[in-house]
């Protein structure tokens, strides 16, 4: 469990604790959403990725992630929506050492979850130390007609 020793006051414990008080500190709260609505998504894809997803260990708890994950993402840009949050940022830093061991067939059977695991490694400042993970643009067919 993650710590973070503040220089005013008892330390914090957990990551979406520690991760919420940074975001405040850089002030940058739109991160946790901006209605009522939309911080209670966040708050929820928050726990679902300390819960769920640190929390699964087996391929068949990845299985059902990536699946929850791709329908979810089938309408929507980001975890929480149309805005970019806290959500996909702790999200992607929680799944990056799955998706890079995905195949080319499970990459494209999860599209929804590459789709936004590709554009959430792009945003500027996300990726930082992580590699960058490879998701092949164009399908090939062996079939001619």
């Amino acid at each position: 469990v993650p710590v973070l020793q503040t220089s005013n006051g008892p330390g914090l414990t957990g990551l979406t604790t520690i991760a919420a008080h940074l975001v405040k500190q850089a002030k940058k709260d739109q991160l946790l959403g901006s209605t009522a609505e939309e911080k209670a998504v966040v708050q929820q894809w928050l726990e679902y990725r300390v819960t769920r997803v640190d929390g699964g260990s087996s391929k068949e708890d990845t299985r059902i992630i990536l699946k929850d994950l791709n329908i979810h993402l089938e309408d929507k840009v980001y975890l929480a929506g149309n805005i970019f949050t806290l959500a996909d940022i702790l999200m992607y830093y929680g799944l990056h050492h799955v998706m890079v061991d995905l195949t080319v067939q499970e990459k494209e059977k999860y599209l929804n979850v590459s789709r936004w695991f590709n554009h959430i490694q792009h945003y500027p400042g996300v990726r930082q130390h992580l590699s960058n993970v490879i998701f092949i643009k164009n399908r090939l067919y062996t079939n001619a007609h």
